[in-house]
């Protein structure tokens, strides 16, 4: 019957085969489905089959990973591996504390009450430091439109201290690399404004709001001499 259609017509040729495909799919497709069935009915016979297979999938899995990203494998690094820049990211914990080495801390305790760790400070240039030291100080007179907001005494802390974290670190950077006639203005200029960030932050964390109206309105100046400096 098919050769006789097919010397006929070939077009009917082709719609015989096509069944012919279909049953043959159709055929694979119930086999499929009852070997699922199989499966399962074995599954609920026997749970553990399951959970074996979802653990070696898992292993599989994680195996897989490690061969194809080696480099976010976890873990205690050993003695002879170096620990402090794999090429990727910063491996020491905690991140490294920038030495100051300008006359910037506060006299009486010797350090600054602003400053926050857990910060990573990028090497730049000394121009990169005077760049961010210029736009930390815009931010910080940006930062009247929350005092005068009223009742946002954490977002005010938290932004003070970031940013003078910055700005203490960057102003090492700028003294050291500028000359010896350079060096005393720019000392100056970063004690004023670190001794009124400090002030400042104290009366934020006691969130008295006159006190902190009047001490930012002459840090404001001081960030304003800060934008012209650094210019």
């Amino acid at each position: 019957m098919v050769s006789s259609l097919s010397s006929i017509n070939p077009v009917a040729s082709n719609f015989i085969q096509c069944k012919q495909s279909q049953t043959n799919v159709s055929k694979f497709i119930v086999r499929s489905t009852l070997g699922t069935s199989s499966d399962s009915r074995e599954n609920q016979v026997n749970p553990s089959n399951n959970e074996k297979l979802h653990i070696s999938r898992r292993v599989s899995f994680g195996i897989g990973a490690i061969a194809l990203f080696p480099q976010l494998q976890t873990g205690p690094a050993r003695a002879d591996e170096e620990v402090t820049d794999n090429g990727w990211w910063i491996t020491s914990h905690p991140l490294p504390v920038p030495k100051v080495t300008s006359k910037i801390t506060n006299e009486e305790t010797g350090k600054r009450s602003f400053l926050q760790t857990g910060i990573y400070m990028a090497k730049i240039l000394p121009e990169g430091s005077a760049y961010r030291l210029k736009q930390c100080a815009f931010d910080l007179l940006a930062m009247k439109d929350l005092i005068y907001q009223g009742d946002v005494w954490p977002h005010i802390r938290r932004y003070l201290c970031l940013k003078s974290t910055f700005m203490y670190y960057d102003f090492d950077i700028v003294i050291n690399a500028a000359t010896d006639e350079q060096k005393p203005p720019l000392t100056d200029l970063a004690n004023r404004l670190f001794d009124n960030a400090e002030m400042l932050l104290a009366a934020v964390v006691k969130k008295d709001e006159p006190l902190t109206k009047s001490i930012y309105a002459d840090t404001e100046v001081i960030l304003q001499e800060v934008m012209a400096k650094m210019a």
